[in-house]
């Protein structure tokens, strides 16, 4: 418990810088650009980050667990990442680009597209790399870095967009640094140059591909979940929508970095533990504690809906608090997901969130049909709601199955429950 804690204080701290960098960069957009101009930023990034989770093939997850379980030599595998990312980075920029270009209703200037998916190749490898420092369980290593990015991101909007005053573009180009940032790090300290080879060895990139392109599937699915409202809301509304629904979004999005903190440890300790069950237990204990912080977070956020969206982003975007206060019970729900995901896709099952994604992904689509040309961006989160809610059932459901631990003592509340946090509060104490 006590090395638990200190990987749950990291990475805190970590998250809470990704967390603190995001929603500023999220302020300042909302405050420098329109809320049309808001909305043009999600159509342009919405099919770049769904193609780097496709593009990624799991590749993170499988690497993951391939080192974690010691599969095969660490040399050997990051010298198979590095080929796959040279393969997937040119299938995947050139499918965003024909996407961008020919299957979005507006008419994008061609450096906002470029811009928008020159980081494509920057953020897969960061992906792809950061399987190596979980699946060596260096949580402290890997969270020394990975707030970079935002960190870098926040700076650049800031000078881009207010002293520059490059609007669009200039918000592109901040996120693009971000992920160049980072890579150039990585670039060094994975010595990249040394595995970049032409000499493939088909064995090992067959294994880590065939279980990554399940782990890919799924997150892909699960993506979609949270994207194809934007991709509807592109084709369906308005720009000024899109941007009121996509700001809507970045508030409450940000309660699952509580989960997240978890589940980047529940993801590494769960490749390299010995015991399935007793770790899938505490797995279902750090589930609760979330339910219950996150649960009283999004009731606070909820009343207070109205004057959070004008503190942060102004009037402009006054519509943005309804659709914040109807995504709060859903994501509330679905951190079910968010947590115990990470416990079998550390175990190499990724095809239990497969199985729970696909149907909400169907009924979301259906509802967003219905509701966008009538609701708006509205419309939109009332769709999502729906279909978080309903993905969560199913994968307790499944998990439950899985692990062969009852719904009812996954959801069960015991006081011992709570020994983590008092050892927390405990420690912190002491250290004052």
């Amino acid at each position: 418990m006590k090395h638990f804690l200190s990987d749950l204080i990291r990475v805190g701290i970590s998250n809470l810088s990704i967390m603190l960098f995001g929603i500023g960069t999220s302020v300042l957009t909302a405050r420098l650009l329109t809320p049309a101009e808001n909305g043009d930023i999600s159509a342009l990034l919405v099919y770049p980050s769904l193609f780097m989770v496709l593009g990624s093939l799991g590749i993170r997850q499988s690497t993951t667990y391939f080192v974690g379980k010691a599969i095969y030599p660490l040399e050997v595998i990051q010298k198979a990442v590095v080929q796959i990312w040279m393969i997937t980075t040119l299938l995947c920029m050139v499918s965003c680009y024909v996407l961008i270009t020919y299957f979005t209703r507006h008419d994008y200037a061609a450096s906002s597209v470029w811009l928008a998916i020159l980081s494509i190749p920057f953020s897969l490898y960061n992906t792809y790399s950061s399987g190596v420092f979980l699946g060596k369980n260096e949580i402290k290593n890997f969270n020394r870095i990975n707030w970079i990015p935002n960190a870098v991101t926040f700076l650049a909007t800031i000078g881009l967009l207010y002293y520059f005053q490059l609007r669009l573009d200039g918000a592109l180009l901040a996120l693009l640094l971000g992920h160049v940032s980072i890579f150039m790090v990585l670039i060094f300290r994975d010595r990249f140059f040394s595995h970049l080879t032409l000499r493939m060895d088909m064995m090992v990139i067959k294994s880590m591909l065939s279980l990554g392109i399940v782990f890919a599937l799924s997150l892909l699915v699960s993506q979609l979940n949270y994207k194809i409202d934007v991709i509807l809301l592109e084709n369906m509304s308005s720009s000024y929508e899109l941007g009121i629904y996509t700001k809507g979004t970045s508030v409450v999005q940000y309660l699952w970095q509580i989960p997240m903190l978890f589940s980047t440890i529940i993801f590494a300790r769960s490749a390299v533990s010995k015991d399935s069950l007793a770790f899938s237990k505490k797995v279902c204990q750090l589930l609760r504690i979330s339910l219950v912080l996150i649960g009283f977070l999004s009731l606070g956020i909820g009343l207070l809906a109205y004057p959070i969206i004008h503190l942060l982003f102004g009037s402009a975007f006054d519509e943005s608090a309804p659709v914040m206060q109807i995504l709060l019970p859903g994501v509330v729900l679905l951190t079910v997901f968010k947590v115990m995901n990470m416990d079998l896709a550390g175990k190499g099952k990724p095809w239990i969130s497969l199985k729970s994604m696909w149907f909400p992904l169907i009924l979301n689509v259906v509802l967003n049909v219905l509701l966008i040309p009538r609701y708006g961006s509205v419309g939109a989160a009332m769709s999502s709601l729906v279909t978080y809610s309903l993905a969560s059932f199913f994968f307790l459901h499944f998990y439950s199955k899985e692990t062969g631990i009852p719904v009812a003592d996954i959801l069960r509340y015991q006081k011992s429950d709570w020994e983590p946090i008092l050892y927390l509060f405990q420690k912190l104490a002491k250290k004052q």
